[in-house]
Parts: structure tokens; sequence; C-alpha cells
């Protein structure tokens, strides 16, 4: 187990929001692809957890990595929602069931627009390479996604993963229009938030 994933498991299987900011290769996705499936109802053919990723080769790898820290659970289902790949095929696999959805905030707008993707039962929200995200100009759109998520407590934890590009905790999630104004991560819960540097 690597630094970052000692840390930070216990607070991902408590629930707790967290920021984490580590180096490639630090075992970060591991941690919370572990946390997701730590937390999912396998016999819940409903989407539980949700991971943005600023590119599609990123949510790729993600996908995958959570698909094999999965071979030991029966039945988990991962799809992979991006551009550049026909929407048809990604709406059906959704007819079918997730567990955990994996994509590029633009495509899983398409999505929520064409009402094919249901965020209602949303248990966890990844945002990979939060800062990367938002420097692209997808902060409206992961305003969307939230707004999308559970709103009854308890609310879904956030866990913000940096790509090392911004100082330590930078992580702005952006409220949901209609709730209260944009907040950090860590002003967001009443319990404690975990930042951790690797």
């Amino acid at each position: 187990m690597t630094a970052i994933q000692a840390e930070s498991l216990p607070v991902i299987l408590e629930g707790q929001d967290l920021i984490a900011q580590a180096k490639t290769g630090s075992g970060k996705t591991a941690a919370f692809g572990l946390g997701l499936l730590a937390n999912l109802n396998p016999r819940w053919f409903a989407v539980q957890g949700l991971v943005l990723c600023p590119t599609r080769e990123l949510a790729d790898q993600v996908a995958q990595e959570i698909r094999r820290l999965a071979r030991g659970i029966d039945n988990i289902k991962v799809i992979t929602l991006c551009g550049g790949t026909p929407m048809g095929p990604q709406v059906g696999s959704l007819e079918h069931g997730a567990h955990i959805v994996v994509g590029t905030p633009g495509r899983l707008q398409d999505h929520l627009f064409r009402q094919t993707l249901d965020l209602s039962n949303v248990k966890t929200l990844v945002l990979d390479e939060a800062d990367r995200m938002i420097d692209m100009g997808f902060i409206e759109e992961i305003a969307r996604h939230r707004a999308r998520l559970p709103e009854k407590p308890p609310d879904p934890a956030v866990l913000c993963h940096l790509s090392g590009q911004h100082p330590q905790g930078q992580c702005a999630v952006p409220a949901p229009s209609g709730r209260s104004k944009s907040r950090s991560v860590a002003q967001r819960r009443t319990h404690r938030t975990m930042v951790l540097q690797g």
C-alpha cells in the first residue's frame, strides 16, 4: 500500500470528503477505486459512483483500473462515457444498468440532456484531476453534474484528486445553481474534510 492509499482509504471508507494531491503512479486511482467499490450495493443496478476526468484517455485508464479492482466482486458494471465514440452503444449500456460511470464532463452533460443518465442514486463523486478540468473550462458542467446528485442526507462524498499543477487544497467544487454560492469542498461539509499531499 502506498502512502497516499494508507492516508486516504480510511477517510474515503468513512464517507468523508477528501482533497488529495500526489504524483502520477502514487496509487490515487486505486485508493478512490477501492472506496467506490466498498460503497456499492452490487445487487442494485443503479449508478452509485461517478468519476469525472478531464480527458478520454484518463477516463479509459481509470475505468480499466476500477474494473481490475472489481474482479473479485461478482457482477460489477463500470461504464465509460466519453466523446469521440457513438452515443448509441453508451445508451444501450446505460439501459442495462451500471454501478459506476467514468466519463468526461461534456459527454456526461450530453447524456444528462438526453435523460439517458440518472445520477439520483450516486453515493460518491470523484473529480479526478479536478484542477485540470477547471482550467479546461468545465466548471459549469461540474456544477450541472452536482445538481443532479441526491440532495437528501447523507450527501454524496466528494473526492477531489489534483494533478499537481496547483497548490495543495485548491479544488473549487462549484455548488449547483439554486443552492448556495460556489465554495470549496472543505467548506461544503460540516464534518471534516481531509487534505492530503503525497
